[in-house]
């Protein structure tokens, strides 16, 4: 495995300490390599020294001890050379066993990617069994995805590209498949005019750190919305495949992107919100605004939060809103699915003094996985007086080996080449077609981004967004 920019956030932060846990549980090939590439001009030792200081932080303590963590680094390595420059890549390819199966991360900048798979071409490093692994953003509109796409091509297959969401790696994002095609009792129900709404959203605490150059000029919308979120969207939206083969799977989650209503500029305005953190409180500490953050241009109109009523167009989802919403700097974080039942069309309980609460299942996705079904129960006393209570998945219970993370189980996925949990070319293209109206409607709009405090659940504008639907957001409950 050649992780190109293998002393990057990512590389020391994610991918290292995922591939040690696959080393620690014997899901390596016993003779699998990993070289770190890089233009720091760094011998082995040094990138062995620099991996043992920043990664083994990350790595779970309670697996990990002298021995086991100086077997992983064992199977370190490291290339120095400019992605850019032809001349490196014959170190790179000296450093590479002849006949051995070769996955290529690419933790770069997009804009790396035509001239790393150029170099690696040219430098013979590629062949029927190379593999290539893609992170996002993959663009940042349309065109610019298909030429990302239509460069790497030239010289990778489709069936050598895995296009990396770490969102599909999550345990509950897969165990959401089996819970809506591997049980009877939700298939008759997964449809309007059942379901009512469907809520998706992905918060977190954190501000934009040290990545304000390059947050800037992505934001919330192409960060999160136009990839995870419309990811989770799709698997909660999609139709039974007829198999698990990849193609299968991404043929129906193609459908849904397809589906999707388009935005016009009067949706852009009606249907959308989009937000910018102030300074505020968060986890009991004073925080900067976003305008306030070391990089961050004056004035900028980048937007921290997003929240979207999309929809649907099929006879399964006709009517139903999908309420996406996602920001930084919120009150808490969490990864959280929602899907509400519509309420019975007539109630004897009517006369009873108790509060309506529809059924809902709620997927937990993080910090802990859970799934949850709320449902109505009697109190007890005298009366019919009901309140809500939930039927709990307990999966820590349930199953009492390891629970891999995300980027452990896709890289492990990468390394038997299975595809079914990345995303296809046209699958990327068709989300850029649905996000592309909504970006060029905020900036014809030219509306400045909302306000929210940090510490918040965003802006009121997103409350609003919901209520028009006779909706609200599940924390508001």
């Amino acid at each position: 495995m050649v992780i190109f920019g293998g002393a990057g956030d990512l590389a020391w932060r994610k991918l290292l300490p995922a591939l040690c846990m696959a080393h620690l549980h014997q899901r390596l090939p016993n003779d699998c390599r990993i070289i770190g590439v890089g233009r720091h001009n760094w011998t082995r030792d040094d990138y062995v020294a620099f991996v043992d200081k920043a990664s083994r932080p990350h790595v779970g303590g309670d697996a990990l001890d002298r021995d086991a963590w100086a077997s992983f680094l064992a199977r370190l390595d490291f290339v120095s050379l400019d992605a850019t420059v032809a001349e490196g890549y014959q170190r790179l390819h000296a450093s590479c066993r002849s006949g051995a199966t070769k996955v290529f991360y690419l933790a770069t900048a997009p804009s790396l990617f035509t001239d790393i798979c150029r170099h690696l071409d040219q430098a013979q490093l590629i062949d029927a069994d190379a593999r290539v692994v893609l992170e996002k953003p993959l663009g940042h509109d349309l065109p610019s995805a298909q030429a990302i796409n239509e460069a790497v091509a030239r010289h990778f297959s489709e069936k050598q590209i895995y296009r990396i969401d770490h969102y599909l790696g999550k345990e509950t994002v897969q165990n959401l498949m089996v819970l809506r095609f591997g049980n009877a009792i939700f298939e008759p129900l997964w449809r309007a005019p059942t379901i009512k709404s469907v809520q998706i959203t992905v918060s977190e605490t954190v501000g934009v750190g040290t990545r304000a150059g390059f947050y800037d000029h992505t934001g919330a919308m192409r960060d999160m919305v136009q990839n995870h979120l419309l990811q989770l969207l799709c698997i909660v939206a999609m139709e039974a495949p007829i198999s698990l083969d990849p193609d299968d799977v991404r043929d129906e989650k193609l459908k849904v992107l397809r589906s999707l209503r388009k935005f016009e500029l009067a949706d852009v305005l009606r249907d959308t919100v989009r937000g910018q953190y102030t300074a505020g409180v968060v986890d009991g500490a004073q925080v900067k605004g976003y305008l306030d953050e070391a990089d961050v241009p004056a004035g900028s109109q980048t937007e921290t939060f997003v929240a979207i009523k999309a929809q649907v167009h099929n006879s399964r989802w006709a009517g139903v809103p999908f309420f996406l919403r996602t920001g930084k700097r919120m009150l808490k974080r969490q990864s959280e699915i929602i899907i509400e039942f519509s309420e019975p069309p007539f109630s004897i309980f009517a006369g009873e003094p108790s509060q309506s609460h529809p059924n809902r299942l709620i997927i937990t996705l993080q910090p802990e996985e859970s799934i949850q079904l709320q449902m109505m129960a009697k109190e007890p006393g005298s009366g019919m007086k009901m309140r809500p209570v939930f039927l709990n998945l307990d999966l820590q219970s349930a199953f009492t080996e390891r629970r891999a993370e995300a980027y452990e189980r896709l890289l492990i996925d990468v390394i038997k080449g299975r595809l079914t949990h990345f995303m296809r070319r046209d699958e990327l293209e068709a989300a850029w077609r649905w996000a592309d109206p909504i970006l060029e409607g905020w900036q014809q709009l030219g509306e400045r981004p909302k306000t929210y405090p940090a510490g918040s659940w965003g802006p009121a504008a997103a409350s609003a967004l919901v209520a028009r639907e006779g909706a609200v957001w599940f924390e508001a409950q």
